[in-house]
C-alpha cells in the first residue's frame, strides 16, 4: 500500500509542475506576440520609417557600412523595419510565439526546481 501511494503522490507531482509548465509556455508566447510590436516601436522600428537616433538606427547605420551604403532586401535590419511599418506577419508571429513560449516553459521550470 505504502509504494502505490508513494507512486500516486510523485504521479500528481509530476501532472502538477507538468501544468505549471504548460501555463508558463502559453503565458510566455502570449507576452511576446503581444509585446512584439511595442518593442519594435521602441527601438526605432516605426510606421513612418527609422526613427532618428534610435537603435533601429545604429543598426541601420552599421549594416549600411557594412554593405558598402545600401541595405540588402532580406536582411535583419530590413525584416525588423517591414515588421514595424506593416506589423508582424503571421509566421512572424508564431516564431516570436514559440521563443517566448520556450523562454517561459523554461523560466516555469528553473522558477519550480524541475530542470
Amino acid at each position: 500500500m505504502f509504494v502505490s501511494q508513494q507512486l500516486t503522490n510523485s504521479l500528481l507531482v509530476f501532472l502538477f509542475f507538468s501544468l505549471v509548465t504548460l501555463i508558463g509556455a502559453g503565458v510566455g508566447a502570449v507576452a511576446t506576440v503581444v509585446a512584439a510590436p511595442a518593442v519594435l516601436g521602441l527601438a526605432g522600428f516605426t510606421a513612418g520609417g527609422i526613427a532618428a537616433g534610435s537603435y533601429a538606427a545604429s543598426m541601420m547605420s552599421a549594416a549600411a557600412v557594412a554593405n558598402g551604403g545600401g541595405i540588402a532586401a532580406g536582411s535583419v535590419v530590413a525584416a525588423l523595419q517591414a515588421a514595424g511599418a506593416a506589423g508582424i506577419s503571421l509566421a512572424g508571429q508564431v516564431v516570436v510565439g514559440a521563443a517566448g513560449a520556450a523562454v517561459g516553459a523554461a523560466a516555469s521550470m528553473a522558477s519550480n526546481c524541475t530542470l
